[in-house]
C-alpha cells in the first residue's frame, strides 16, 4: 500500500532545496535499510533470505513517502546491521534508516533520530521448562546471555549489581546466538525484550511440531518503546517520518500490520498470537489525532 502522502515540506520543495537525508537519496536513487537477521516478527530474514518483519513493512512505507518527497521512485538496498552496529550505522550514513527493535531512549537521542513509537516492549527472561529460575532473583549465581548492544544488556548488569546477583553475563553478537546458549545448556536464561523471546519460542514451535521446551518468566525488568532509527539534524527527514506515521496510524495500516505479524500466520507457520498492549493502542490512538 502506497502512502499517498501529502507532506508539503517535502513534497513542494525543489530539487535544489532538499537537505539531508532526502537530498542524499535524491542523489543516490537508493535508499540504504538496515535490517536484523533475528528479529523476530520485526526484523528477520526468510527461508530465501530476503528480510521481512512488522518493521520492515512499516519502513517501506516511509520509502514511498521519501520516493513522493524527492520526485522519483527510490530502490531500497538492504544493510545487516546487529545490535552492537546499528547506532553507529545510521550515524555514519552506511544506512539512512534502521529498521529492527531498537529502543528509543533519552541516551540513543543523543546519536540518532526516532520515528513516533511502534511497538512496547520490556525485558523478560526465557527459560526451560522445569527451570528453577522464575524471576531475576532467582538468577543468582547463574549464567544469563544477552545481546551485545542491548539495552537488555545493561538492565541485566545493573540488576546484577544492584541486588548483589552475581550474573555471570555472557554477550552474544546477536540474539540467535544468545538463544542458542540457553539451549545449548551454556546459559540458565537469556534476557531481551518479551516480544523477541515470544518470537523464537513461535519459531521453535514451528521447527518442533508444535512442542517447545522453552517459556518466558517474571516481571518485566525494563520499559522498551521501539521506533525506526534515522540521522539526528534532520528537519526535513523528520518531518516526513512522522506526518508518515500520522498518516499510517490515522488509515490503521499500523494496526493491520500488526495484527498480520503478532496474530496471524507468520510464514513458518506459526504465531505469535500476541494482542496489541493498551499502551500501544493508546499510542496509536494518539498519534492519529491531527495536529495543526
Amino acid at each position: 500500500m502506497a502512502l499517498g502522502l501529502g507532506i508539503a515540506s517535502a513534497q513542494t520543495l525543489p530539487d535544489a532545496a532538499l537537505a539531508g537525508t532526502l537530498e542524499k537519496v535524491r542523489g543516490a536513487g537508493v535508499v540504504a535499510i538496515g535490517y536484523r537477521e533475528s528479529s523476530i516478527p520485526f526484523s528477520y530474514l526468510n527461508d530465501r533470505k530476503e528480510p521481512i518483519g512488522y518493521s520492515i513493512e512499516l519502513c517501506k512505507q516511509l520509502v514511498d513517502a521519501m520516493s513522493d518527497a524527492v520526485h522519483r521512485t527510490l530502490a531500497i538496498k538492504w544493510v545487516p546491521v546487529t545490535a552492537a552496529s546499528r547506532i553507529d550505522a545510521v550515524v555514519n550514513g552506511q544506512v539512512d534508516m534502521e529498521c529492527g527493535s531498537t529502543t528509543s531512549n533519552l541516551e540513543r537521542q543523543k546519536r540518532v533520530a526516532f520515528s513516533p513509537t511502534m511497538f512496547v516492549s520490556g525485558t523478560k527472561l526465557l527459560v526451560r521448562k522445569g527451570s528453577p529460575v522464575k524471576d531475576y532473583r532467582e538468577l543468582a549465581g547463574k549464567t544469563v546471555a544477552v545481546t551485545s548492544g542491548t539495552t537488555n544488556e545493561k538492565t541485566m548488569k545493573d540488576l546484577s549489581e544492584r541486588f548483589k546477583l552475581n550474573l555471570n553475563i555472557v554477550v552474544s553478537r546477536d540474539h540467535a546466538e544468545s538463544f542458542g546458549l540457553v539451549k545449548s545448556g551454556k546459559a540458565d536464561a537469556f534476557a531481551t525484550d518479551d516480544v523477541l523471546l515470544y518470537g523464537f519460542i513461535a519459531e521453535d514451535k514451528a521447527a518442533s511440531k508444535g512442542q517447545t521446551d522453552y517459556q518466558v518468566v517474571g516481571d518485566f525488568l525494563s520499559y522498551d518503546p521501539y521506533g525506526v532509527m534515522y540521522r539526528k539534524d534532520d528537519p526535513q527527514m523528520a518531518k516526513l517520518v512522522n506526518e508518515s506515521f500520522q498518516i499510517l496510524a490515522q488509515d490503521g495500516e499500523i494496526e493491520r500490520q500488526y495484527k498480520r505479524w503478532f496474530l496471524r500466520k507468520l510464514p513458518s507457520g506459526t504465531s505469535l498470537d500476541l494482542p496489541m498492549s493498551p499502551q500501544l493502542e493508546t499510542i496509536l490512538q494518539t498519534m492519529a489525532v491531527k495536529t495543526e
